[in-house]
């Protein structure tokens, strides 16, 4: 009895150690985002950002090491949806940080229902998921997709534009985002154009805006292509004459190669390299010291996600099995962690609120600068939240 006796405690001794070293083990997650071809730069910062942020919080997530698993989605929803389920099914990852454009988001979306697995968007925020396809374990900390354009909206509409033509890329953001500008313009547009998604060359939609002879133009282009837009724009003589406003066009890797030709540019915002806490300016000043360059809005969605992740993971005293538990955390930490945009929480769909502002591209010095204009929006939320069953 004495022999099975110790041989019950040593049993108990072991279940209890693997159950201490289950609590204590690696925090896995699985970080994807377009990382090739012209829009890239998107996917890389907001990577890099997460990077950063892991790295000052000492390479722990709720004082467990966290272990990143990268892959790049190349802006193709079949791709995306592959590694999700890649993610779940053999990295067993506990967090998802990423997930791409909104195209890409939409074929992940049912994998990340099934599998309850906590899924942070740094860059999406399509219509559909803050409404009634809205998640409980799935949270957007970049913005909903409407949101700055409807900013953008606002703002043109108070500067007494009557004429605004309109153009975006043929998918899912870009129908919210025209969306998102009509519903605070509140006014018909000159025309609405939709371009196919990637397309570099615009000048025969150049030549026909043109003949619409607009007041205004707003548009919602990206990366490289927003690039290529505003250069095609500049050298058709129409930066000079005609009123230029987007949203997600000017970030610090567009700025780094349109320089003076962005100037004059008008966007709306959550965040800028100007915005005055102490967490932004760490984020600045660490972020280029380390990359040479200054950060983007899709980096503040990689760095704010790490201490978002610190801080919820830290209530639940550093385990992370069990995923509904977590996505609460996640959704507590939201009104608390340090955002670099200062005031942020997470409304009843996983949406940020959050203030929105309007900056232009200005001359300053040798190069270009950006200069407030106004705080447009005061702790915005976004259209679609009476649609979203969660409470």
């Amino acid at each position: 009895m004495q022999a099975y006796a110790r041989g019950l405690s040593a049993l108990a001794a072991v279940v209890a150690l693997t159950a201490a070293n289950a609590a204590m083990a690696d925090i896995r997650i699985g970080f994807t985002g377009v990382l090739s071809g012209p829009q890239a730069a998107l996917g890389q910062d907001q990577y890099d950002g997460l990077m950063l942020g892991i790295e000052q919080l000492g390479g722990s997530l709720g004082g467990q090491k966290a272990v990143v698993i990268r892959d790049d989605d190349q802006l193709k929803p079949d791709v995306g949806a592959q590694i999700v389920q890649k993610f779940i099914e053999k990295d067993k990852v506990d967090v998802i940080v990423g997930l791409g454009f909104s195209n890409v988001l939409m074929a992940e979306l049912r994998r990340i229902k099934e599998s309850g697995v906590v899924a942070l968007s740094t860059n999406a925020g399509p219509a559909p998921i803050a409404g009634r396809m809205c998640l409980p374990n799935l949270f957007v900390l970049g913005w909903q997709n409407d949101s700055m354009s409807e900013a953008m909206g606002k703002y043109v509409k108070d500067q007494g534009y009557k004429r605004t033509y309109l153009m975006s890329s043929n998918y899912q953001a870009g129908k919210d985002k025209l969306a998102g500008f009509k519903r605070f313009y509140g006014a018909a547009p000159a025309d609405e154009i939709y371009t196919q998604l990637g397309q570099l060359d615009y000048s025969a939609e150049i030549s026909r805006m043109q003949s619409a002879s607009p007041d205004a133009l707003f548009v919602f282009y990206t990366g490289g292509v927003g690039v290529n837009f505003v250069r095609q724009l500049r050298q058709a003589g129409l930066m000079e004459k005609l009123p230029f406003f987007s949203e997600s066009l000017i970030d610090s890797n567009t700025l780094t190669a349109l320089k003076e030709q962005a100037v004059g540019a008008i966007y709306g915002t959550p965040w800028a390299t100007t915005l005055d806490n102490p967490q932004n300016r760490k984020f600045v000043e660490a972020f280029k010291a380390k990359y040479g360059r200054l950060p983007s809005e899709y980096a503040v969605g990689g760095y704010d996600s790490a201490f978002l992740l610190d801080a919820a993971i830290k209530q639940q005293g550093g385990k992370v099995g069990d995923s509904k538990a977590l996505a609460a955390a996640v959704k507590s930490a939201g009104a608390n962690f340090p955002s670099v945009r200062g005031k942020f929480r997470f409304n009843t769909n996983n949406m940020p609120v959050q203030d929105l502002y309007a900056y232009q591209v200005v001359k300053e010095g040798e190069g270009v600068g950006l200069k407030q204009l106004a705080k447009v929006f005061t702790d915005h939320q976004d259209a679609y939240v009476a649609d979203c069953p969660l409470k």
